[in-house]
């Protein structure tokens, strides 16, 4: 029987032990490309958020103040495609489901690592 492949969950938070709190399967894939996509990296107006790999991320706040409408919804799957593509090379992007509000984007994204698939949901991203 195999072990189940374990690691950190971010953003990192303790655990009932006071350690850091570890997960497997859906719970770590869905951990991963949470901290992908909510993470800020380099653009032509940001330095990024991690001073030491300030390129990391997906960059999906530069969507902010803008139309919120058929174009930023392909930009948002775009951003999310290319950052899922750059910095979690093993994860399949299923799919990718944008939910417009008046002033909001909500974003379902359907992965798949090996035989675990999890969506995770990034709401709402405020315009």
């Amino acid at each position: 029987m195999s072990r189940a492949r374990q690691n950190l969950l971010v953003p990192f938070r303790r655990d009932r032990k006071r350690d850091f709190a570890v997960g497997s399967g859906a719970e770590l894939l869905s951990s991963k490309v949470r901290q992908v996509l909510l993470t800020e990296g380099a653009t032509p107006h940001s330095t990024g958020e991690l001073p030491w790999r300030t390129s990391f991320g997906a960059g999906l706040s530069r969507l902010r103040h803008q139309r919120n409408d058929a174009v930023l919804a392909e930009l948002a799957r775009v951003y999310v495609r290319d950052a899922l593509a750059r910095w979690l090379p093993g994860v399949h992007l299923v799919q990718v489901r944008v939910e417009q509000g008046s002033a909001m984007l909500t974003l379902r994204v359907r992965v798949r690592e090996h035989d675990v698939e999890t969506i995770v949901e990034i709401a709402p991203l405020d315009f």
